[in-house]
């Protein structure tokens, strides 16, 4: 029976909308929504966030579709509801570009406290676009010191505080709190709060955050960071209360050998203002000011960075933290408006948190009512306690990183430090205590005071461990078990001098932000962990502290409390060689045009130096600092046998050449020229001043270190470089190949051997088992890297010098060759747009290792394995990226690929072979590639 056309017109009506749905159906589930967005340095839907002017990051997820981007759309507005279609803060339109990290904001001005919201699609390789992503938001801080109408506020603790250690005054911990009423239920609320010291929050006795020692630390004359909290859920209609633990920290605690820069007569205070919107639209805000109460009568009688912390529960005051309590006994604070002089910016890294609980606790000694506990790892953080106490005793809890031979600890390494924490019991019973206003640098733990009738338990304590709360970002493992170790020494080396700012150690009475000990580890930290924000937040402090020196200066510290008027040659240079670590690893181009400026007034400090020589700076340096077998005696062996001049001289040429790159990078093109011809000005006054004819050092007493930073920082003329080399070899040949190189050669070492294709040699270096090595400290029992090549010995004991940090970062920089070279993974273009699969295996030392890094465009990974005469390679390289593959062995007539002969196709293109190794271009996906050896 034949339809009417009237029939017919609503029947094919359903049909087209039925096929479009269908049709948008299967484009949805083919181009998936792009996955994994971030704001710069990697903040996820941030509040309190730092920046006006953010950059965007996304992934384009895993998919046989999905190989590269061509094009992209960022959307960002005002409100939720506005997105996708209405944007009213920025639409990027459609973007043909294949560029997925770090696209800078060109939007609308953004605003202290405002919310957000954004999302982004994609286009790929054919054209079709994604779904839009999921929706995402940041909101932003307190941006500018007028935003705050708090003062700051607190006790007068220097009047009456307690002599310390070294005469250095230590104030009473204040407890301090303001109650309020709220007439209307709660919408939403923000807490932005700072302090001049280190706090701990609440708001009806509820603890605000998990962050351990906010706010941080910063050059405090220059800037002191902000901190926001959403506090919404913690307030109620009615009786209310704010309640603040307040104590000196970095800013007026005792910190190493400090001048009157952070005044330590200076009482801490705190700087507090709670914004709350009704849901009647009202408003009100709490600010510190005279109208809050405080006391120093509370529990924590003392808090010291380097000495511990002293609790006595007798004065622990019930409810203080709740609104219904009476503090009309309590003291008025004083309040003063705050200083413009100084910024207070919204924190622009990551807190420090509590991040592993250590609880494989063994007892290893108990008599005469005094226990010792070995953690079994040397950690970073504060004890755990649950230990039985008579009442009116004292609990003395003190702690070492290693034992003396008799089985008692070792402090001297500690120095002035006392790190000893203090519990005074007011009752019978088990106590719990963790102390909150420091931090220790150990392994053991020894208990004395305890209940004696008691037989102690290795339950009593747990260990605490916290670092800036960065996430894992790489690994690394292999065949060997020492090797492994390493990576494990290495990796708790990080986050234990990552507390806040990059330390040099995390037990002694020092603590500081080294900028030489920085500059070497930096690469070795960003394949291991996600600290981009870290490392660039500690570089708005260097730069802050170089400020205060008009002809550039860089200071050994940051932040700066020694105040030293010297700037020293492989230390200052972090102004130049992290900014351009951090953006070859991650391919942010922010971070260079933040410290451009910066790096080239340290160039202008070396120029300023050059006196008599032409191009050879005249100025401090550490040398190459605890370089092995030093000629020197006492604490001038310490700087090592390569002489500053030639140190000084090859780091400026070494930082013009950066500089020039960076300028290129920046389109900064007279500069980059510029500084390309001091550099090979400074180069060639390097060579002629301290090589001679035959390309070698004009020295009696030869260093390995002279050559490798000649030859890495490519200071020689060709002719020469090949000279040096051959002089290297012999110098490492002189020293029964071993390394013989401190904080400053170390990292060079390998490099300068890869480039020679003396890999093999390398691999006997690292592989050594005697001092100088990298495993003779793990064969001592290290859990941790060491300052020193030698800091122990089972045979000899501890080095005798008391600068002997046994958790100490700077020599595990060899991580960074262990990723790139060992397993073979690392960045050929910026942030690892292509990356470089390149394994060096040796068979003699390794029949196995592997690699996977989280870069900006999703997991790579690099995995090798030899068996049965066979080399496997597992490769997976992320979307919108590209690899070039160098496999070491076989010839492509017997290279397998995916288990089939291997072919050229669309994903996979030959570059070259020989009867050596295969070099091959591959396309995103997951690869494995087995050849003959």
């Amino acid at each position: 029976m034949k339809q009417s056309k009237k029939s017919k017109l609503p029947l094919l009506f359903w049909c087209c909308i039925v096929s479009f749905f269908v049709c948008v159906s299967c484009n949805q589930e083919e181009i998936k929504r792009p996955q994994s967005l971030k704001l710069s340095e990697n903040f996820v839907n941030p509040i309190g966030f730092y920046n006006a002017n953010p950059t965007f990051s996304w992934q384009l997820p895993v998919s046989e579709d999905i190989k590269s981007q061509s094009a992209y759309q960022i959307v960002v507005a005002s409100s939720a509801n506005l997105l996708p279609n209405n944007p009213d803060l920025w639409d990027s339109k459609k973007q043909k570009s294949s560029q997925s990290t770090f696209v800078k904001y060109q939007g609308s001005e953004l605003q202290s406290r405002q919310k957000v919201f954004w999302q982004v699609r994609y286009w790929n390789q054919d054209e079709k676009a994604s779904d839009w992503s999921d929706i995402n938001t940041f909101e932003l801080g307190l941006l500018h010191n007028a935003d705050w109408k708090a003062k700051w506020a607190g006790l007068d603790t220097a009047k009456d505080s307690i002599k310390g250690v070294r005469k250095f005054l230590m104030h009473r911990p204040q407890y301090l709190r303001k109650g309020f009423e709220l007439s209307s239920d709660v919408a939403s609320a923000r807490l932005y709060i700072t302090a001049k010291g280190v706090f701990d929050v609440h708001l009806n006795g509820k603890n605000v955050s998990d962050d351990v020692m906010p706010p941080g630390w910063t050059p405090y004359n220059h800037r002191i960071e902000t901190l926001t909290y959403d506090v919404t859920r913690f307030l109620e209609t009615g009786n209310n209360a704010i309640a603040v633990e307040l104590a000196s920290g970095w800013h007026s605690g005792r910190i190493s050998r400090r001048t009157a820069l952070y005044d330590n007569f200076s009482s801490p205070k705190i700087l507090c203002q709670l914004e709350i919107t009704m849901k009647d639209g009202s408003k009100q805000t709490i600010i510190s000011d005279e109208s809050w109460k405080g006391t120093t009568n509370g529990p924590i009688r003392l808090a010291s960075i380097y000495d511990g912390e002293v609790y006595d529960s007798n004065f622990e005051i019930p409810n203080w933290r709740n609104a219904e309590f009476d503090d009309v006994s309590w003291e008025t604070l004083e309040a003063e408006s705050m200083s413009f002089d100084v910024k207070h910016e919204p924190k622009r890294h990551h807190t420090v948190k509590n991040k592993t609980i250590i609880d494989d606790v063994e007892l290893i000694s108990a008599h005469d009512n005094l226990a010792i506990f070995d953690l079994k790892q040397n950690m970073v953080g504060v004890p755990k306690l649950k230990v039985p106490m008579k009442k009116g005793d004292t609990l003395k809890i003190r702690f070492s990183e290693m034992l003396l031979a008799d089985r008692t600890f070792y402090t001297k390494n500690y120095r002035s430090a006392h790190s000893t924490d203090y519990y005074i019991a007011s009752k019978d019973g088990v106590i719990e205590y963790t102390p909150k206003f420091t931090f220790h640098g150990f392994q053991y733990v020894e208990l004395s005071g305890y209940d004696e009738q008691v037989k102690p338990e290795s339950n009593w304590v747990q260990g605490l461990v916290q670092h800036t709360d960065f996430e894992d970002k790489g690994t690394f493992t292999s065949s060997h078990d020492k090797l492994n170790q390493l990576q494990e020494n290495i990796t708790w080396g990080l986050r234990g001098n990552f507390f806040d700012i990059p330390t040099d150690c995390p037990q002694r009475d020092e603590r500081l932000g080294w900028t030489g000990d920085a500059q070497v580890i930096a690469p070795t930290a960003l394949f291991n962990y996600d600290t981009h924000a870290f490392w660039t937040a500690w570089l708005q402090s260097l730069r802050e502290n170089q400020s205060e020196h008009k002809n550039g200066l860089v200071p050994f510290i940051v932040p700066d409390v020694l105040q030293n008027k010297n700037g020293g040659s492989g230390w200052g240079d972090a102004c130049v060689i992290v900014p351009w670590d951090i953006y070859n690893i991650t391919g942010d181009i922010t971070v260079l045009e933040e410290s451009y400026e910066s790096a080239k007034k340290w160039v202008g400090y070396y120029q300023s130096k050059v006196k008599k020589k032409p191009y050879i700076p005249i100025m401090h340096s550490f040398g190459d600092w605890l370089q092995p077998y030093p000629s020197e005696t006492l604490k001038k062996a310490n700087r090592g046998d390569t002489p500053k001049e030639l140190i000084n001289t090859a780091y400026f040429a070494h930082s013009a050449h950066l500089i020039s790159k960076i300028a290129g990078v920046l389109g900064k093109t007279d500069d980059e020229k510029k500084y390309a011809a001091l550099y090979k000005t400074v180069a060639n006054a390097f060579e002629n001043e301290f090589f001679d004819e035959n390309g070698k050092f004009k020295q009696d007493r030869q260093t390995q270190t002279s050559y490798l930073l000649g030859i890495y920082f490519d200071l020689f003329k060709p002719e020469t470089k090949l000279k040096a080399q051959n002089h290297l070899l012999e110098e490492i040949k002189n020293a029964d190949y071993h390394l013989g190189t401190g904080f400053l050669g170390t990292p060079l070492l390998p490099k300068v051997l890869d480039d020679m294709g003396e890999i093999d040699l390398m691999y006997k270096i690292l592989f050594k088992e005697t001092y100088p090595s990298w495993f003779y400290s793990i064969n001592q029992g290290a859990t941790t890297m060491w300052e020193r090549w030698n800091s122990y010995s089972k045979a000899d004991g501890y080095n005798p010098q008391s600068m002997n940090s046994l958790n100490h970062y700077a020599y595990g920089a060899i991580g960074q060759w262990m990723y790139e070279r060992i397993a073979g993974l690392a960045s050929l273009e910026p942030g690892y747009k292509k990356i470089r699969i390149a394994p060096l295996p040796n068979a003699e030392f390794l029949t196995s290792a592997s690699a996977s890094v989280k870069t900006p465009y999703g997991n790579a990974s690099s995995s090798w394995k030899i068996e049965n005469s066979t080399f496997n390679l597992d490769v997976v390289i992320p979307p919108n990226t590209t690899a070039e593959i160098q496999i070491p062995y076989g010839i492509q007539d017997n290279l397998i690929v995916n288990g089939s002969a291997f072919k050229e196709t669309s994903n996979l293109k030959l570059i070259s072979s020989d009867s050596n190794s295969i070099k091959i271009v591959a396309e995103p996906g997951t690869y494995n590639f087995q050849t003959k050896i």
